[in-house]
């Protein structure tokens, strides 16, 4: 991995393993932190040695920016696209900044994350609770909403302040599990209520609550996005994590070929191996982050996830109905509501 004279602190360049400096460069712009990208690069490059590859790590606005910015002057942008923002990624497909890409996996990839084979859910990820283990040694963390709701009323004083959950102004993925709540669960402000009045703490990240979490200050965190949760559980023993069992919502990150890319191709071939049986494998195991593709079984992967708790799960559909949010008026109503309950509990 070479990094000389780079314009960026996160620009990251991998050049070709076969050594030629000559070699096409696959330009990805993503939100997945490079450190933990580098399992999934590496693993292309092995299929792919006569490419190097340039990886830009940035915010997902940033990435939906700079998209739309390079495109609209006519310049090159990013050959591979993979973001956490879903509504973004959407909103790129739908306006025409990304282009089709018929691949070997697109007619066997679950319907709800394929849009049109533009713009594809690449990864499946819960929103979970995280608890604090050893504040539940007499009794079973709360499995449901409902549950959530009665521990906070019967604790009281006991735990107040000591709830964390996403500040849903600052967090896009916070921001996008309170609207799915809203379209699952008719008395989710019951819920947003009663934390408030349990002195509900907010956070932009889920480190913040985790580590929280972690060592008791908190004992419990709601909607925390299940794959940080899961890396965190094996490195701190006493943190816990529930699936609601009343319905769990899963998030996805999505991968796309932008249609100003200065070489689509390598696009396609990196979005491809992506979706692969190996590159599905390596995100479930080596990442962390579980895998969506049906030809993936086994420990982290949408398959097993499916099999163990059928329509619990509530994948969030890659569509441009996640495009609502992203109008400002329904967004600031949304959060002036949370707001206000929060506020006036």
């Amino acid at each position: 991995m070479l990094c000389p004279g780079l314009a960026l602190a996160d620009e990251v360049f991998y050049s070709a393993r076969s050594g030629n400096a000559a070699a096409p460069t696959l330009v990805v712009y993503s939100s997945l932190d490079e450190p933990l990208a580098q399992p999934m690069i590496r693993g292309f490059q092995e299929a792919n040695p006569d490419v190097a590859v340039k990886y830009e790590d940035m915010l997902t606005g940033e990435i939906y920016d700079r998209i739309v910015r390079e495109t609209d002057a006519g310049k090159r942008t990013a050959d591979f696209a993979f973001s956490s923002a879903m509504d973004l990624q959407v909103k790129l497909s739908n306006d025409g900044y990304a282009q089709v890409s018929n691949l070997p996996m697109s007619a066997r990839w679950p319907k709800w994350a394929n849009w049109r084979n533009t713009a594809y859910a690449l990864t499946f990820e819960p929103a979970v609770f995280v608890y604090h283990k050893p504040s539940f040694a007499t009794e079973p963390p709360p499995s449901s909403r409902a549950e959530f709701v009665d521990y906070l009323k019967r604790k009281g004083d006991a735990i107040h302040g000591r709830i964390g959950t996403y500040d849903i102004e600052r967090s896009g993925v916070g921001f996008l599990f309170m609207a799915r709540d809203q379209e699952q669960f008719g008395d989710i402000w019951s819920v947003i209520g009663a934390m408030g009045a349990a002195g509900v703490k907010l956070y932009s990240t889920s480190s913040a609550i985790l580590e929280r979490v972690s060592d008791g200050r908190f004992v419990l965190g709601y909607n925390i996005l299940g794959s940080y949760a899961a890396d965190w559980a094996k490195r701190h023993p006493d943190v816990g994590i529930v699936l609601p069992k009343d319905y769990t919502v899963v998030m996805s990150r999505i991968g796309l070929v932008p249609q100003a890319a200065g070489e689509p191709e390598l696009g396609r071939r990196y979005l491809s191996f992506f979706m692969s049986k190996e590159g599905q494998t390596i995100m479930a195991r080596e990442l962390q982050i579980p895998a969506v593709s049906p030809e993936v079984a086994g420990e982290n992967t949408a398959n097993t996830m499916q099999e163990l708790l059928g329509a619990q799960l509530r994948p969030v559909p890659v569509s441009p109905g996640l495009m609502v949010y992203l109008d400002q008026v329904k967004r600031a109503r949304l959060i002036a509501h949370w707001n206000e309950v929060l506020r006036t509990q």
